[in-house]
């Protein structure tokens, strides 16, 4: 009988293991949701940065080539031409 009760001994101490072992995966499971949430939110508040950064770029290439820079003249041409033909849309609702 000795035999049985060391195998079930032995069974219960190895689902105490696993058990163990389960419990300690689900806490590191947790902690890296926790994790990655953080994460994302950080990832989009960078993409928000991001787009505002580009902004400001595209308002400064803007400015500079308004003031005499030859390098995006064109660009801001055809951005001034679209601008008038959108206002000149405007008008030709409003006067309808």
């Amino acid at each position: 009988m000795s035999n049985i009760e060391d195998i079930v001994n032995s069974l219960e101490d190895k689902i105490g293991k696993v058990l163990h072992k389960l419990e300690l995966l689900k806490l590191a499971n947790l902690k890296l949701n926790e994790e990655l949430e953080v994460s994302k939110q950080e990832n989009v508040i960078q993409k928000a940065h991001i787009a505002n950064w580009e902004e400001k770029y595209e308002a400064l290439k803007m400015a500079n080539s308004i003031l005499g820079s030859d390098d995006n003249k064109r660009e801001t041409k055809l951005k001034i031409n679209a601008l008038i033909r959108d206002i000149d849309h405007c008008i030709g609702q409003l006067s309808d």
